[in-house]
């Protein structure tokens, strides 16, 4: 079997015995997240939900999850940015801001069982994700064509979080249902 379409990804899934090819990883998150999230008796809004996926996919480039000091690649140190975050110009602010909440998040959700082998435990990450979202959204009141979307986000982070920590469960307990997510190669 061979393919090679490009901006294709490739998606196996042991428990099905199928092949499944998804256009994104994004995409992939999104349905991954959609399909606990209808199982919930409180579901969260669409939009939370896409922002979740969109926020997944862009830790899929594990560069993006770490920082690079003095030539060094280390975790961040999201309470120490948190507070240097100030000092900054205003459009800076609004680039760090995004960054330790969203990392706070994907902490939080998809790795808080790793968080659980630490001294800082979630909650730490949550109270600083929680603070920069606010901080976001009051430079940035309107996102994704919704007033005070980052106050939502900031609002709903434990359900977020929640919701992540589900899908992350779930690829544990199945390893092979994420097993391949890359561009297409051709293969013999």
């Amino acid at each position: 079997m061979s393919f090679d379409d490009g901006g294709l990804k490739l998606k196996l899934s042991s428990s099905k015995e199928s092949l499944t090819l998804e256009s994104s990883l994004q995409a992939y998150f999104y349905d991954q997240l959609q399909e606990i999230n209808k199982k919930s008796s409180q579901p969260l809004g669409n939009e939370l939900v896409y922002y979740s996926s969109l926020v997944m996919d862009h830790f899929g480039d594990a560069n993006k999850y770490f920082e690079k000091v003095d030539g060094k690649t280390r975790e961040k140190i999201l309470g120490i940015k948190l507070m240097e975050s100030s000092q900054f110009p205003r459009e800076k602010q609004k680039v760090i801001l995004k960054d330790i909440a969203e990392t706070s998040l994907l902490l939080c959700g998809y790795f808080s069982d790793s968080l659980n082998k630490k001294i800082i435990d979630t909650k730490y990450y949550q109270e600083i994700g929680v603070i920069a979202y606010k901080r976001l959204n009051s430079f940035q009141p309107k996102a994704f064509d919704i007033q005070d979307f980052f106050e939502r986000i900031a609002f709903q982070f434990q359900n977020v979080t929640t919701l992540m920590n589900l899908v992350s469960v779930k690829h544990e307990s199945d390893p092979y249902s994420l097993l391949l997510v890359a561009p297409a190669k051709r293969v013999s």
